[in-house]
């Protein structure tokens, strides 16, 4: 099996983006490490603080974002940082040719009853010039890579650099990043779908339909019956997608009129739609293409479905769009 930095050699990926990600995954076997020892270290529950998001924060959350803002600083190919739980862009080096966007630590709410949780990445150039916030304000097409890191039963990474989707697992002795699927693919068809049905009453009428229709199963217009499955952490839900297929969504709700997207733009619905067409997939807000979006704050939300591509197509005609003739990006 390739380790993660011999397949970034194959790939003929450049010296300093393969660093880059090998800072990535190297920070996350330390952030696999301190999930793994839970309660043992004292790393479980919340802070008296929260987010620009108003989120109270999990110590996890702070830890994890400060390892990952520790390793860029010292990488060097970093011009700045944008993260969930920082207010502000960070600079980073000035000659950095890269900006990062993550967060830290998806599904933290999930950390205290021992369940899936994961980091997230995204990779953009940096344009010359005075670092701002103005700099990350880049649509998801420009990415030129992105990932995820999966702390479950074993420690996976998902990865892009604009060659479809490769699977690495973190070997428990050698420490090793090792690629196990070199070829993820996402099946076009799908009897499985995530949501969190809690909000349903709050969705709006297209979405309230279409769900309606899955769960009427054969003896309605869909006539397949569908399971459903719901992680509550997007880095699960999206690595079963890559995995087995299926469709996940996270759509408009009026439940606060003020916050009707749950979704970061930047650190969440980029970087996972990007790997999902690269595995074949497809990725909407209901309404656009999610990496067409050309961002207006770093800390933007935006609805998401993403996931097996018929699927999703079919989604998207209960909102009165069509994309069915639209090719898949190349994968």
């Amino acid at each position: 099996m390739q380790t993660l930095a011999q397949h970034l050699t194959s790939q003929a990926v450049n010296d300093s983006l393969s660093h880059l990600i090998l800072t990535l995954a190297d920070t996350s076997k330390a952030i696999s490490h301190a999930v793994r020892h839970g309660a043992l270290a004292g790393v479980l529950g919340v802070t008296e603080q929260e987010n620009v998001q108003g989120e109270t924060q999990k110590k996890l959350d702070i830890i994890t974002n400060d390892m990952l803002k520790d390793a860029l600083k010292a990488d060097g190919t970093v011009r700045g940082l944008a993260s969930e739980e920082e207010d502000h862009v960070v600079e980073v080096s000035a000659n950095g040719q890269y900006l990062v966007c993550f967060d830290p630590l998806d599904g933290s709410s999930n950390i205290d009853i021992n369940s899936l949780v994961g980091t997230i990445f995204s990779v953009l150039p940096a344009p010359a010039g005075e670092l701002t916030e103005t700099s990350f304000l880049q649509s998801g097409r420009a990415q030129l890579a992105a990932g995820y890191v999966l702390y479950g039963p074993s420690t996976m990474l998902a990865l892009t650099t604009c060659q479809g989707v490769q699977l690495f697992t973190l070997h428990p002795e050698t420490n090793e990043f090792l690629l196990t699927n070199a070829a993820m693919s996402i099946s076009p068809d799908t009897q499985e779908f995530a949501i969190n049905m809690s909000n349903q009453r709050f969705w709006e009428a297209p979405m309230q339909t279409y769900i309606a229709d899955l769960l009427l199963g054969k003896i309605g217009p869909r006539e397949k019956s569908f399971n459903m499955r719901w992680i509550a952490a997007m880095v699960g839900d999206v690595h079963r997608v890559l995995s087995r297929g299926g469709i996940f969504t996270y759509p408009t709700d009026n439940k606060d009129p003020k916050k009707p997207y749950k979704l970061r733009l930047m650190y969440e619905a980029n970087p996972m739609a990007f790997l999902v067409e690269q595995a074949g997939g497809k990725a909407s807000t209901g309404y656009e293409t999610i990496l067409d979006i050309t961002p207006t704050h770093i800390h933007q939300r935006v609805a998401v479905i993403l996931g097996s591509s018929n699927e999703v197509d079919a989604c998207l005609s209960y909102h009165g769009i069509d994309y069915s003739e639209e090719p898949n990006p190349e994968v």
